[in-house]
């Protein structure tokens, strides 16, 4: 299984943290996040990983040479959907893909891979505790989901946090049947609306890859999950990093 890492853009919630750095290299604890999420995919036993850079790659591609690389020069006048898609010649065996500004454990990882169905999302299930006092990042924010069993119905930041089962915590996992159907997807969305406002009047190229995911179940594509119970972190805002270094360290010291 491959892995594909989004961590192209900069981070500028983050501040002064990306002046000089790509934003996975923020630190938590003694360890970089993007050390983190590296040792959560090779325990999950995934050890083909593509990083998808952009702001400061070069860096990366110094300081990690073992990773595989695909590069979105257009990482400022883009998003998550068009970066992920640079790497679309690396999915034709199935994948993982993960955002580069999270933290998680291997286990919800391994579940993911192990689950039988072709497109499986991890969501957290205990979302709502990490967003108590969290100002720089409301609960409006969040990618959230309705399901029934481990089936999806919904993934959208504007479904209603009382209503929700849980978080998309920027992880999936796509067989090769998955993959194939992704990428269809993408590129009929792309020749309907490249140029043109999409979902919630976003731009088709600065499109979150949740659009995707709303687009393709929309048009029947079964969705599954598996969860985690907060052990998950996410950091976008300088709380958020202030958060995790205060919590993930004493819980999960060491890789």
């Amino acid at each position: 299984m491959r892995a594909i890492i989004l961590g192209a853009g900069r981070g500028s919630r983050l501040k002064a943290l990306t002046d000089d750095q790509p934003k996975p290299y923020a630190p938590i604890g003694d360890h970089r996040i993007l050390d983190w999420l590296l040792a959560a995919l090779r325990q999950a036993g995934v050890e083909d990983i593509v990083f998808i850079g952009g702001y400061r790659i070069d860096q990366v591609q110094r300081d990690y040479p073992q990773l595989t690389f695909r590069h979105n020069s257009e990482w400022s006048q883009t998003n998550i959907l068009a970066s992920l898609m640079c790497a679309e010649d690396c999915m034709d065996d199935g994948f993982v893909v993960t955002y580069a500004d999270i933290l998680y454990r291997q286990d919800v990882v391994r579940r993911a891979i192990d689950h039988p169905a072709d497109r499986v999302l991890c969501v957290d299930t205990d979302w709502r505790s990490r967003y108590a006092g969290r100002s720089q990042h409301p609960e409006d924010d969040a990618e959230k989901v309705i399901a029934s069993g481990d089936q999806i119905l919904q993934v959208n930041r504007s479904i209603d946090a009382a209503q929700a089962h849980g978080e998309y915590i920027g992880v999936a996992r796509f067989s090769a049947a998955g993959a194939r159907s992704l990428r269809t997807a993408y590129h009929k969305a792309c020749q309907l609306h490249d140029g043109k406002q999409w979902k919630g009047g976003t731009p088709f190229r600065k499109a979150y890859l949740i659009h995707l995911y709303e687009e393709m179940l929309a048009a029947g594509l079964a969705f599954h999950m598996v969860t985690t119970d907060g052990q998950y972190m996410e950091i976008d805002t300088e709380e958020d990093f202030a958060q995790a270094n205060q919590l993930w360290p004493d819980r999960f010291g060491r890789l």
